[in-house]
């Protein structure tokens, strides 16, 4: 299995309409063959105090898949594409991690 944390930061104010284009496209990526999670979180609040927040313009979002072909398949996949076209105004800056069981 494969974890990819995604961290987006969007530009002051702008992670709301970020957000309204990845929530369309959701059904389309949990449809991919060998997606097993993917949604979008942001900070707890009240936060507690040992919490590090991420901020108001920043969401992560959260993935898990089959293989490492399938999130290949997933990161070519047109409608990422056309999300990307959608949201790449709003982003400031975004960090991918992928990751694997220990």
């Amino acid at each position: 299995m494969i974890h990819v944390i995604a961290v987006i930061t969007a530009k002051p104010g702008q992670r709301e309409s970020i957000l309204t284009h990845f929530r369309a496209n959701v059904p389309a990526v949990l449809a991919e063959k060998g997606c097993i999670e993917y949604g979008a979180a942001v900070d707890v609040e009240p936060a507690l105090k040992f919490q590090t927040a991420y901020g108001p313009d920043t969401f992560v979002v959260i993935e898990k898949w089959e293989s490492m072909e399938a999130l290949g398949a997933h990161a070519a996949a047109p409608h990422m594409a056309a999300y990307a076209g959608k949201t790449k105004e709003f982003i400031a800056s975004r960090a991918i991690h992928i990751l694997q069981p220990a």
